[in-house]
């Protein structure tokens, strides 16, 4: 998903059209992306081993020893910064390098001390457009933080639905997550129906400040609707737990379904 939204931020701008950056951008967002997996899970791995749905992963399950797992985050970290520096440009390299760090540094950690580390969280999960449009044009204009702003609102009821979903696991595990400190689920739905209609009004300021036109408003407007109805079910005691999963189901396929005629609409239109 990284490297499907700074491909988004990258064509959303005024790219180059050069190849050699498109394909820097590719490989070096991927390698980054990796890398700052692999470093979440070896900072995990003890934590990992107390859950469920981690603890086959290869660091607990004793398939990778520790240290040749930070090894490879990192150097799967530093190729992907280096050849973000050198295949686009300073700005591009230095915003992975920040995502990286943020990611590993500040989320990670964050998990285990406050219910915060969600919102802090999203910040280095909506900074891939902004790559995607540093290798475009040097620089971030206005269309640029819009897109930010979309992916930082789009990951809010992602991720409560997964932390909902698996809020046994994640206690089990030592985090400090909203679902876990709410016992009834009333303010993870409440917040993921506000950050969902925050959503729907950030998609449409591209055509409210003349970047985009109504066809993609329309389609915007219909997908902010079928991310918003499982966001409403989640308001639901009885409903939670299912609404949740519809929740999480409804996140991933409303990303690209949003993205994809944006993309179309500044290219064609």
């Amino acid at each position: 998903m990284s490297v499907v939204t700074a491909v988004a931020g990258y064509l959303s701008a005024d790219p180059t059209r050069d190849l050699s950056v498109l394909f820097s951008l590719l490989i070096g967002t991927s390698l980054a992306a990796g890398g700052a997996a692999v470093l979440n899970q070896w900072l995990e791995r003890e934590a990992d081993a107390k859950m469920v749905r981690t603890k086959d992963r290869a660091i607990p399950a004793g398939r990778i020893a520790p240290i040749h797992a930070f090894i490879y985050g990192m150097g799967l970290s530093i190729l992907g910064c280096l050849l973000l520096y050198k295949g686009a440009n300073l700005l591009a390299g230095t915003l992975t390098a920040a995502t990286i760090a943020s990611y590993v540094l500040l989320y990670t950690p964050l998990k285990r001390f406050t219910t915060w580390n969600t919102l802090v969280g999203a910040i280095p999960g909506a900074l891939p457009p902004l790559i995607g449009w540093a290798a475009a044009e040097g620089q971030i204009t206005t269309l640029g933080w819009i897109l930010f702003a979309i992916l930082f609102l789009w990951q809010m009821p992602h991720f409560f639905a997964i932390a909902w979903t698996h809020r046994k696991d994640y206690a089990q595990g030592g985090f400090v997550m909203l679902s876990n400190a709410d016992s009834t689920g009333q303010k993870v739905a409440i917040q993921s129906l506000v950050f969902c209609l925050a959503l729907i009004v950030s998609t449409l300021l591209p055509v409210l400040l003349g970047y985009a036109t109504w066809i993609y408003g329309v389609i915007a407007i219909a997908a902010g609707i079928y991310y918003l109805r499982p966001a409403i079910a989640f308001l639901n005691v009885e409903q939670r737990d299912a609404a949740a999963r519809q929740l999480f189901f409804a996140s991933i396929f409303y990303l690209p379904a949003l993205l994809l005629p944006l993309v179309l609409d500044l290219w064609l239109l």
